[in-house]
């Protein structure tokens, strides 16, 4: 096939401290995606990385007594840290403070300034600094701000505006004319009933009460504010420049997929989109509002104490398993919640014994009885319909999964064939058809068709768990870039070794 390009992209990591593991579900989240599309032959590009301008960082580095470029860059290397501690494979760590692109957020200024969609004015409202936004005293919640319940106050200051009123209709249209562009639906009707519909007011795009932001170049009072110099960072890093020909840019853009948090779907469903319309630039394919990873006692916040690191979890329970539960346990809509206790129970139920226990028993049933080598005799019985027909529809089922980004179900789907697979053993009997020599090759079908599912199966895991993948790959001594259904294999099998150790409940 063809090469087709998908470029996804993360929101960019704001850079106020280290990222805990809801922020870190949002990455697994989309290179699970990524791979998976690799896997089906897409010539993928995976944008991610570091939001580092604005009143809060400045504030934060003037507390740590640093500088804030020197602040953003230990929070930056930080979050790329983790990120790779994930076995995320992003192409691309983007950072706002990166000189390149700075230049074009001043280009595109100009660009929306000279064409009359900015304009200078004055902003009076409600500020909260921690989520960098305005609001007006009917959008408060109990008199603090809505996204985060933090008191705001008062500000007047000579500030720029982006014409966002200008592009209502023409948004209004574009969401209509197409239904799959915000996901899911809940987000859409969202945006369309609380903010749209009401009439969109014009957006503040400068600030004059801080320094650290990229500077309106001709009217240096002012800086860039954030979430114009923040959403343009999909577009200037692939190359797209104010009247420039790009052939990167052309290529990749428009975005098949920005995976970003429910709680920033305003900003990229409203705001984005007319600032693209402004320069006369397509729109990405689709935005999808992740749900949150919250704690049983709600979302995760430092003053409540609540917080848990990624790193702490992959030190302690390895890298898979955590993505293992980030991806399984999170539905496609609806917040999935973290305990430790569940972490466990899934390690000990869907990875050890699930998964683990078919590879290395059926491993070692191929090296006791046939030497470790394999092949398809063909014997087959009447139990064996059902089990292969699971294997050969597998492939199609997790696509139909994956391509609604029901990444949970995908995973659901491969279980329940590794189920199967168990099950398969108890009612095969191999080692009672070991003791007859006249069921050799009945014996020898069973265990071909075991390995033709775990092969499968690791297969189709490798976006989502691709260290274990690849043990079990080369456990059968297979790669995942064969044609994943073909008559006949072969099988040398290697040693088994355990992919997953349960965990004792009790000491825990």
């Amino acid at each position: 096939m063809e090469n087709k390009k998908y470029y996804i992209s993360t929101a960019i990591a704001y850079t106020s401290g280290k990222p805990h593991i809801g922020n870190t579900y949002e990455i697994v989240l989309a290179d699970a995606i990524a791979r998976y599309k690799r896997l089906q032959g897409y010539d993928v590009y995976f944008q991610t990385g570091t939001d580092e301008h604005g009143e809060k960082i400045e504030l934060k580095a003037k507390e740590a007594g640093v500088s804030p470029q020197k602040f953003v860059d230990e929070k930056a290397a930080e979050i790329k840290r983790i990120w790779d501690i994930m076995n995320t494979s992003y192409d691309r760590f983007v950072r706002t403070t990166d000189p390149d692109h700075e230049k074009k957020v001043q280009h595109i200024f100009k660009y929306m300034y000279d064409k009359g969609d900015i304009y200078k004015g004055e902003y009076k409202g409600l500020y909260c600094t921690p989520c960098e936004s305005f609001w007006t005293e009917s959008q408060l919640v109990d008199g603090k701000c809505p996204d985060c319940g933090r008191e705001v106050e008062k500000q007047s200051e000579e500030a720029y505006f982006f014409k966002l009123s200008k592009y209502q209709d023409q948004l209004e249209e574009y969401i209509e004319s197409h239904p799959d562009f915000i996901q899911p639906v809940a987000r859409k009707n969202e945006m369309i009933n609380n903010f749209i519909k009401p009439g969109l007011q014009d957006l503040c795009v400068s600030r004059t009460s801080f320094k650290w932001g990229i500077p309106v170049d001709f009217d240096n009072k002012h800086v860039v504010y954030v979430w114009l110099d923040a959403l343009t960072n999909y577009i200037t890093n692939i190359g797209f420049d104010v009247g420039v020909e790009n052939e990167e840019f052309s290529y990749k853009w428009p975005a098949d997929l920005h995976l970003i948090g429910k709680d920033i779907i305003r900003f990229h469903t409203i705001y984005w989109p007319c600032f693209l319309m402004s320069l006369n630039v397509p729109l990405p394919k689709q935005v999808f509002g992740h749900p949150w990873l919250i704690m049983s006692d709600g979302k995760m916040s430092k003053s409540r104490g609540n917080v848990i690191y990624a790193d702490d979890l992959v030190n302690e329970f390895g890298v898979d398993a955590v993505r293992y539960y980030f991806l399984h346990e999170i539905p496609f809509s609806s917040d999935g919640v973290f305990t430790r206790e569940l972490l466990i129970d899934r390690i000990n139920g869907d990875l050890a014994n699930i998964l683990g226990n078919l590879v290395q028993r059926t491993i070692s049933m191929g090296n006791k009885y046939f030497d470790g080598k394999i092949k398809n005799p063909g014997v087959e019985d009447s139990m064996d319909g059902r089990f292969i027909r699971s294997i050969n529809s597998l492939e199609k089922q997790v696509s139909t999964n994956m391509d609604q980004l029901y990444v949970s179900d995908a995973i659901t789907e491969i279980f329940n064939v590794l189920r199967l697979s168990n099950k398969y053993i108890d009612e095969t009997t191999p080692w009672v058809l070991a003791k007859d020599d006249s069921k050799k090759e009945r014996l020898e079908t069973v265990l071909y068709n075991l390995l033709e599912s775990i092969r499968v199966c690791a297969v189709l895991l490798s976006p989502f768990l691709p260290e274990t993948s690849e043990k079990i790959l080369n456990q059968i001594q297979q790669h995942s870039d064969e044609t994943l259904y073909v008559d006949n294999h072969i099988y040398e099998l290697g040693k088994p070794s355990p992919l997953f150790m349960r965990i004792d409940v009790s000491k825990e």
